[in-house]
């Protein structure tokens, strides 16, 4: 191909390698591994211990349209924190490298998700700058063996290390079960939105970089 078609300039799609990662976590309290292609089919599988979060991961990879593997062991018999933080850990350091300098994103999305009675709010910046407004009120009864009060620490944890900016914003909604649900399927499309390539050159900013 010549220089000069579309396929050899940077930043534009065709140009771009494929953006993925593969991150080990091992502390005391848990060993984590994720592998993220953020171009994917949305092909998704979890297995932490806790079969709720699994399934909300996979909604998350699923609803994103990224290929996501997640295995965790952890402490569970202290508590789910440690596993659910940790996994959110990694998976941000995932995404972070995955996007490299962020050229040619989109950078940022917002969606609201429905689940029957239940209503959440994702807006979210790929900044670099991490920040967590979570506005979202859920029952105290557990989801099978998870707490839902969980699911923050997951989002703070995912943002800190991926280096985002998130508002979450519960808008209606009853059932812990169908909250947690919206709220996991609306980080994801958010996600999937804000990472989209552009075709346009260098990071989404005026001061040339994020």
């Amino acid at each position: 191909m010549r220089p000069g078609d579309a396929a050899m300039r940077p930043g534009t799609d065709a140009f771009a390698g494929p953006r993925e990662a593969t991150v080990e976590r091992a502390t005391r309290e848990t060993r984590v591994r994720v592998e993220l292609r953020l171009d994917g089919s949305g092909s998704a599988r979890a297995d932490t211990g806790l079969p709720f979060f699994d399934h909300m991961l996979s909604q998350l990879g699923t609803h994103a349209g990224f290929d996501l593997v997640v295995e965790a062991r952890g402490d569970l018999e202290v508590d789910g924190h440690h596993t659910v933080e940790d996994v959110g850990l990694a998976l941000g350091q995932a995404l972070a490298q995955a996007l490299a300098d962020r050229a040619g994103i989109r950078r940022f999305a917002s969606i609201t998700v429905p689940l029957d009675e239940a209503a959440v709010e994702v807006a979210l910046d790929l900044s670099g700058r991490p920040f967590v407004l979570h506005e979202v009120e859920v029952p105290a009864e557990t989801i099978g063996s998870y707490d839902p009060g969980l699911t923050e620490d997951f989002v703070r944890a995912f943002a800190t290390a991926g280096g985002l900016t998130v508002h979450v914003r519960l808008l209606r909604g009853r059932s812990p079960h169908h909250v947690v649900e919206a709220e996991f399927k609306a980080l994801a499309v958010a996600l999937g939105r804000a990472v989209e390539r552009t075709g346009r050159a260098g990071p989404p900013s005026t001061k040339g970089t994020l």
